[in-house]
């Protein structure tokens, strides 16, 4: 399929502090790492984002390139670059405390040729952006499928019950959820992640994706209910796996001819051997993510098969690890 994926959100840059003590810094961001995920496996990405004309904004825009992922016209008009500090502890997961402003830039829309909108994470709740996140997606259904992460950050999206709303209301847009069993636990307190995963789906998504780190992934379709196990690797950090699984997805479902508007009921009709082959592709890709330090997604070489592969759609059974969906 020709086009590109337009991702909608924040580019930053990971202050990485270390349990030894050390630090260093890193380009990174959640919607950022999607786009560098899609990029990396050769597709055509635009990212709108906020950066600032800045050393740190120099270093995300010079990151971005090398993995060919395009910045919207206008994401250089912050004050400043946004920080992200991200805390390791022993076990190799991360925790964030955040210093960012969050805009669209002024004139981003959607064409003919935009394939899908990806938004999610903090651009689709910290104002004043995220009003103006919630109408590009609501204008741009007409022409693209619609995917979404909430990818939730309680340190700036506050109490859950003032949050839920909002993000639920995306849900709802969306055509395709992922949403990790930490973020439900966080926005439904008490609920089996299962079963509110359950209620998103019914209120309008054709797929909703439940990762649970490293017990594997569940998709819910109109087909049915798949489980994958996650692939057994050494981690070294979680930072930027919940996000190469996301573009994982997004890389799948465009290989598969399930992207645009035009596809929407296509969609809607996945089997579930198709899910179990997605699932298990995104797996692969966040498995490679957590092996190496920070937000660092595979190039294909580093894959084990083409993505589109048939054969088995599961894969060994996990060793105890971190949760992967700890993404800055």
């Amino acid at each position: 399929m020709s086009g590109h994926v337009l991702a909608v959100g924040e580019a930053l840059v990971d202050v990485v502090h270390r349990p030894d003590g050390t630090s260093a810094e890193h380009p990174g961001g959640s919607l950022a790492n999607v786009a560098l995920t899609l990029g990396r496996l050769g597709r055509d990405v635009r990212l709108a984002t906020w950066l600032g004309a800045d050393a740190r904004g120099d270093a995300v825009r010079s990151w971005l390139g090398e993995s060919h992922v395009e910045a919207a016209p206008g994401s250089d008009g912050a004050a400043r670059t946004s920080v992200a500090q991200a805390t390791l502890d022993a076990s190799g997961a991360a925790t964030y405390e955040f210093d960012l402003e969050w805009r669209v830039p002024a004139g981003v829309a959607t064409d003919a040729g935009t394939l899908a909108v990806h938004t999610g994470s903090i651009a689709a709740v910290l104002e004043p952006g995220a009003t103006d996140v919630r109408r590009l997606v609501e204008a741009a259904r007409a022409t693209s499928t619609i995917t979404y992460d909430p990818n939730a950050r309680p340190a700036l999206m506050g109490d859950a019950a003032d949050a839920r709303p909002r993000i639920e209301e995306l849900v709802a847009l969306a055509d395709v959820v992922k949403v990790s069993d930490e973020d439900l636990a966080w926005l439904v307190p008490g609920a089996d992640p299962l079963d509110a995963a359950r209620a998103w789906l019914r209120s309008g998504p054709a797929i909703v994706v439940v990762t649970c780190g490293g017990s594997g992934a569940t998709a819910l379709t109109e087909a049915g209910e798949v489980t994958v196990a996650a692939p057994a690797v050494d981690v070294v950090d979680t930072v930027g796996a919940g996000d190469s699984f996301m573009g994982a997805l997004l890389d799948w479902l465009w290989g598969a001819g399930l992207l645009g508007a035009a596809r929407r009921d296509a969609l809607r009709g996945i089997d579930r051997d198709a899910t179990a082959r997605m699932l298990t592709r995104a797996a692969a890709v966040a498995a490679v993510t957590v092996s190496r330090a920070g937000a660092n997604p595979p190039w294909p070489p580093d894959l084990p098969h083409p993505a589109h592969a048939t054969g088995p759609a599961t894969i060994p059974a996990p060793a105890t690890r971190p949760s992967t969906e700890e993404t800055a």
